[in-house]
């Protein structure tokens, strides 16, 4: 799997480019890229002619039940991804893996539950070149923290919900 940069007549959902080789493409979207406008700041610029997209090449005819499941399976990788390292909480990255997550909300419901007893309680925070270690010494900021780590994981599943189901299978059968 590659991605590809390249102008839009070239982009198409499935080709076939020999025997039996076929190109499966998916996620086409504009390539961005960041200049400086008249004030110096930097603003993102999206092209109408170029576009990136992702691509696969295999060595058979591809099932729509094949494509499906590479497709699919991409789009939840990347939402995995982004829910693993994309959420930050006062500029601060914070890993968001199932066992953090799991710790968050045990100490997050034993403060609810005790009305702050628990704490303070330190999380750590940041990267792993760059770690930061918080201390919550509120209800009110751990409250802050934890809801604002659920909503980014809530919206990100839904972002990828919505990817998913905007996908026109269609343009995949081959005849």
């Amino acid at each position: 799997m590659i991605k590809i940069t390249s102008t839009n007549d070239k982009y198409a959902p499935i080709k076939k480019i020999g025997d039996s080789l076929y190109l499966i493409s998916w996620n086409k979207k504009p390539l961005v890229t960041i200049e400086n406008d008249d004030n110096g700041d930097e603003i993102e610029v999206m092209s109408n002619e170029v576009s990136t997209w992702m691509q696969e090449r295999v060595r058979f005819k591809p099932s729509l039940e094949y494509i499906r499941n590479l497709i699919i399976g991409w789009y939840n990788e990347e939402v995995d991804n982004r829910i693993l390292s994309g959420f930050k909480w006062n500029e601060f990255p914070v890993w968001l893996s199932t066992e953090n997550q799991f710790n968050y909300k045990a100490a997050y419901d034993l403060a609810i539950q005790t009305n702050g007893a628990n704490l303070p309680i330190v999380f750590k925070l940041g990267t792993t070149e760059k770690p930061v270690y918080y201390t919550f010494s509120s209800v009110a900021e751990l409250n802050d923290f934890y809801l604002s780590a659920i909503k980014y994981v809530n919206d990100t599943l839904a972002e990828g919900w919505v990817k998913k189901d905007s996908i026109d299978w269609e343009q995949y059968k081959i005849e």
